[in-house]
């Protein structure tokens, strides 16, 4: 990733030179102007071209155990704290780098894993009188899915539960985007709370939570899947193509490192055909939606004439079922991963129950040997780097397989390993050729808002979808547009050193010309003036988030105006790890330096101008090579 970074640096540096002319300029520039030039020389610009737990199975003791076995065990400064904590979570702070110094990764990682689940996304929706149904149907809404997401991951206390279940939701993706029917957005809710409870969990509770989970169910068409009626039609194949290729085990058979198996002839191995998609599409048949324990509200008069019978929410917290005496599971055998070698075939006879062919289908795409190192590699890269060598995913992947109390499966011992190996830890980390990866900008986000202790000004998180890439961040949490997420596990930056390094770059296919403005002038916008919201009681915007920079404002000025180093590398640290390199540094700071500060005798001017310095510190970074790429 340093090639790549270097290699998209290199062509903008004379754009860098031009517009640091007018950053120098004894007026100060805006704020938009600054943005531009440190854009320019970042890798961003450059890419343009191209409630309760469900624990239970989990060792924690384990997990967060064995400290011995890495050779990094405790940071040795802040900033190798920070660094941890904003891969571990989705921010640092200066109370959390302290308690990480204190304890250690292990012991961190250890007391952040007992903490119970918070408060759930669906409670949170009751709390904010989402389930009750008025006439301008809201029952009908998806887009209350948006303040859910957003008040979870900006606001819940348990942060890196939080940034294990977003990891989690790029794998097991189901999206806001095509929800429809009756209170999609406690659907949408459910989805999410199925993550958060298993997010320290065992895989294969997960697995079949999502698999009978309605947003899943509605996504990828198990809801309402029937047999083959005899007259040509056939169950649905594209959750039993998707739990195979996206959710369990991928296309090609792989070694335990991740690397693919190869036949005699140097072929890579496909997992499975087009036969074991329709064999095991069987099993996916006859469920539906559970209403058993729903009842029907107050008749909601529509706007159009007429009356309608909208069910409360409690459907949306249950698993789909098999309905009307199964009549619609398919009866026949089923017979699966008959010709893969090395694997056992599986075969269940005709009249085998739903739920026994459930389980057995489930159980086999969890004891696969792809298991591990597929589910395994794609967190390494969601929290830590794009590319982990072999070895490293051979050791998460080895603790996937037993936890070392017997255990396969264990989701917190994985995301421990994964966050304690020292290919995570090591200096090497810093200085790879591949190392690091894109900071997603929905993580770019949420680290700004919990970093500055942004909160909804209303309560009520209204905060939308960002998805659009040329006016906001072209991205938002649980709108993915496809099943395949934002990007590609495996997606390759055209004409660049990675590519021909054969390096994969997965966040950068979120990047193009639209989304590198769109994501600076929302940031811009953003960091200084905050969020609005349109309240049509008033028919006018009101302010919804708003950093204050509190701690930051006092540093404005330190040591010296023409310097603000104090304030500089309070930034660096919280934001970057302290990764910010020393001519960018001097950058940011000479920018800074130049811009006006205390006014004598106007204290609202100097609130001004300090705000401002702050505020331009904060872009800068945030538009810097050094802080896109997360190391």
């Amino acid at each position: 990733m340093t090639a790549l970074t270097a290699e998209l640096n290199a062509p903008a540096q004379e754009e860098l030179r031009d517009e640091s002319a007018s950053i120098h300029e004894p007026a100060p520039p805006p704020i938009g102007r600054m943005a531009a030039a440190a854009l320019a020389g970042g890798a961003l610009a450059a890419c343009g071209g191209g409630g309760g737990t469900s624990s239970a199975g989990s060792s924690l003791g384990t997990a967060s155990s064995g400290a011995s076995n890495f050779a990094y065990a405790t940071p040795a400064s802040d900033q190798e704290a920070a660094r941890f904590l904003l891969q571990a979570q989705f921010s640092a702070s200066d109370a959390e780098v302290a308690v990480v110094r204190s304890q250690g990764y292990a012991g961190w990682l250890k007391s952040q894993m007992a903490i119970s689940n918070g408060q759930s996304g669906t409670a949170w929706l009751d709390s904010e009188g989402y389930s009750v149904p008025d006439s301008n149907r809201n029952y009908f809404n998806p887009s209350y899915a948006d303040p859910m997401i957003w008040n979870q991951i900006l606001a819940s206390p348990d942060a890196p539960r939080r940034r294990m279940a977003l990891a989690l939701s790029e794998i097991f993706v189901a999206s806001t985007d095509v929800m429809t029917g009756y209170w999609p957005h406690y659907v949408m809710a459910r989805y999410w709370d199925v993550l958060c409870m298993n997010a320290f969990g065992n895989y294969r509770t997960l697995l079949e939570a999502i698999t009978l989970n309605l947003a899943m169910g509605n996504f990828l068409n198990t809801r309402g899947n029937k047999k083959a009626d005899g007259h040509g039609s056939a169950p649905d194949e594209n959750y039993a193509r998707e739990v195979m290729q996206l959710f369990s085990i991928g296309l090609v058979l792989l070694n335990l490192d991740g690397t693919p198996k190869l036949d005699a002839n140097g072929a890579t191995i496909s997992t499975y055909s087009n036969a074991d998609i329709t064999e095991v599409a069987k099993v996916f048949t006859g469920y539906d939606t559970d209403y058993s324990q729903s009842t029907v509200t107050t008749p909601i008069v529509q706007p159009g004439g007429g009356t309608d019978n909208v069910p409360n929410t409690v459907f949306t917290q249950l698993p789909m079922v098999q309905v009307q005496n199964s009549r619609y599971h398919s009866p026949e055998s089923i017979n699966f991963f008959q010709n893969v070698p090395g694997l056992p075939a599986v075969s269940l006879p005709a009249g085998t129950s739903a739920a026994v062919a459930l389980k057995t289908t489930l159980d086999a795409l969890f004891n696969h040997p792809n298991n591990p190192p597929f589910i395994s590699k794609q967190l390494i890269q969601r929290l830590v780097t794009s590319n982990p060598s072999p070895a490293y995913v051979q050791r998460v992947a080895s603790i996937y397989v037993n936890n070392g109390q017997g255990l396969r499966g264990d989701l917190a011992a994985v995301y421990a390993a994964i966050l304690q190996d020292d290919e995570a830890r090591g200096p090497s980390a810093l200085t790879g050729t591949q190392s690091g990866k894109l900071r997603e900008p929905m993580v770019r986000f949420t680290q700004w808002a919990r970093t500055f202790g942004v909160s909804s000004i209303s309560g009520g998180w209204k905060l939308g979808d960002l998805s659009d890439a040329g006016t906001r961040l072209g991205q938002s949490p649980l709108r993915s547009p496809t099943v395949f997420n934002f990007f590609r596990p495996g997606y390759v930056l055209p004409g660049t050193t990675a590519l021909a390094a054969g390096a994969v770059v997965p966040e950068f296919q979120l990047v193009n010309e639209s989304s590198v403005a769109g994501y600076l002038n929302f940031m811009q916008t953003t960091i200084d003036t905050g969020i609005t919201y349109y309240d049509s009681a008033t028919n006018s915007n009101i302010l919804e988030f708003k950093a204050a920079y509190t701690a930051e404002i006092a540093l404005a000025e330190s040591p010296t105006r023409a310097s603000p180093g104090d304030l500089i590398n309070r930034i660096n640290l919280l934001l970057s790890g302290g990764q910010l390199s020393a001519a960018t540094v001097t950058t940011i700071t000479t920018a800074v330096g130049t811009m006006a500060g205390t006014v004598t005798g106007n204290a609202t001017q100097t609130a001004t101008n300090l705000r401002k310095r702050v505020c331009a510190t904060v872009l800068m970074v945030m538009a810097s090579a050094e802080y896109l790429i997360q190391k």
